[in-house]
């Protein structure tokens, strides 16, 4: 067994960058694979997840070269995909398998998916119902504990796809982009609706690669139309700012640590990914923004965090600190009116 000490901190002062945003990460490998060219990928998380997205991509046919947090990818567009040799190897990322399935329920071949013990056990029937529905066909195993439901090894056999009007029942940014993806190789447009607001990072950077993908005004609704497009993404430089998660646990050590003074640079601002900044300043820390840039969509900028002391929200366990659902900006700080010992803030939002 190994026992940890930790020790109270003086004050926390300095200013640093954080990894590269993983999800962002993943998009940026995958989209950069689907492109028209060579793309230069800058700030590339280095985590165990993301060498999984490239692992499978080179698989597929794609040259994908990385050194330390640069990547340089050869894209080859959906129709330059090729059927892999032997499975693809997801290991534990989510993110990896179900973007994936999205991507190949449009190509003409069959293709095994599996990863470790972990991803093993997630269910996959929310991500293969819809895109059956639009032409493809995946099997997996069955599991009697949870019947109808579908879990890896997967097999996906593509093909010709028809769009699709469908109502999310889970706000999932997995799900989502691997609807889009399937939508991009359809017949027709594609329609999808969520119950919240989930990550948007697929939207932005297909957006700014010059994919038919928009945003409903009205209904908040994704709408993929690639009727008339040439299906070829454009090979632009990618920048990928720092992971705002990672960023999170410094924000709160400074925040709580007094005199301390912690400035964290080139972090990705998404408002769908902001909720931590939401709870810090509501908890009365003293934090701000400036943004600096944006980068293919995504606002980037830079984060002070002062140590003055804080309280907790009432109920923090009720927010979503990484994953928000809430569409509005991070805001200005404030305190709620009652409030609570940091002490007692809940795990959920760790």
């Amino acid at each position: 067994m190994t026992t940890m000490t930790v020790r109270r901190s003086g004050p926390l002062r300095g200013t640093c960058r954080v990894p590269g945003d993983k999800s962002i990460s993943h998009r940026a490998l995958l989209f950069g694979a689907l492109a028209d060219g060579v793309v230069e990928a800058r700030g590339l998380g280095q985590g165990g997840d993301n060498l999984s997205t490239a692992a499978a991509l080179r698989a597929l046919g794609v040259d994908v070269a990385l050194a330390g947090d640069e990547a340089r990818i050869h894209g080859v567009g959906f129709a330059g995909l090729r059927a892999a040799a032997g499975a693809l190897d997801c290991g534990n990322s989510g993110t990896t398998i179900r973007l994936l399935i999205g991507l190949l329920a449009g190509r003409p071949f069959e293709t095994e998916l599996f990863g470790d013990a972990s991803l093993t056990r997630r269910p996959m029937r929310r991500v293969a119902d819809p895109l059956r529905r639009m032409g493809a066909t995946i099997d997996g195993r069955a599991d009697a504990a949870r019947p109808g439901d579908v879990f890896p090894p997967l097999r996906v056999r593509g093909g010709a796809l028809a769009g699709i009007d469908y109502d999310l029942p889970v706000a999932s940014a997995q799900l989502k982009s691997a609807l889009v993806l399937a939508g991009l190789q359809a017949k027709g447009t594609t329609r999808l609706r969520e119950p919240g607001r989930s990550r948007d990072h697929t939207e932005r950077m297909l957006r700014a690669m010059g994919a038919p993908i928009a945003v409903d005004a009205g209904s908040g609704a994704v709408v993929v139309d690639p009727d008339g497009w040439n299906g070829k993404l454009r090979a632009v430089p990618i920048v990928i700012p720092g992971d705002l998660s990672s960023a999170t646990f410094l924000f709160v050590a400074a925040a709580t640590v007094a005199d301390s003074d912690v400035t964290v640079e080139n972090v990705g601002l998404n408002p769908t990914r902001a909720g931590a900044l939401d709870v810090l300043a509501a908890m009365g820390a003293d934090i701000s923004v400036t943004p600096t840039s944006d980068a293919m969509g995504e606002p980037v900028g830079s984060v002070p965090s002062a140590g003055r002391g804080c309280a907790a929200p009432p109920s923090p366990a009720s927010w979503r600190c990484d994953r928000s659902t809430r569409s509005r900006p991070w805001r200005s700080p404030q305190r709620w009116p009652t409030a609570t010992p940091c002490s007692a803030i809940s795990p959920s939002c760790a």
